[in-house]
């Protein structure tokens, strides 16, 4: 038998929504305000689902899956400006929207956890209005 668990974390980092290889009118145009490089500050809710066999009564150990999520979620953008602290959104890397985090987390999560535990979905959310989503199915 396959279960689910669900585990929530939040952090607060800073955004914007600039391209490097577009003038400023061109940002402006596209993104407003958004491109502003001081950027503006979420508070993301980060929701990690993981699928496994029942083993014990449980998909993972709780303890370690929220281990994971401090050292690849947390700590590495709690307070942070996500495209001047995180390669994956830098000058070169990609806009740093709800779905490309969700994206960067399946990345950093998908190698660490133990065998036997897939990674389903990761859901990021930057307001009650906005999120995005990675699916291992697609």
């Amino acid at each position: 038998m396959t279960a689910a668990l669900v585990r929530t974390v939040r952090f607060e980092a800073r955004h914007h929504l600039r391209r490097p290889d577009w003038s400023d009118a061109e940002n402006w145009a596209a993104f407003g305000p958004l491109s502003d490089p001081a950027g503006h500050a979420h508070d993301y809710r980060c929701v990690v689902t993981v699928e496994g066999p029942l083993d014990h009564g449980m998909v993972m150990d709780l303890t370690l899956l929220d281990r994971l999520l401090e050292e690849e979620v947390r700590a590495p953008m709690d307070g942070r400006h996500l495209n001047v602290e995180l390669p994956a959104f830098g000058p070169l890397g990609t806009l740093p929207t709800c779905e490309a985090i969700a994206g960067e987390v399946a990345v950093r999560l998908l190698p660490r956890l133990p065998a036997g535990v897939q990674l389903a979905k990761v859901h990021i959310a930057e307001d009650e209005t906005l999120a995005g989503e990675w699916n291992a199915e697609g």
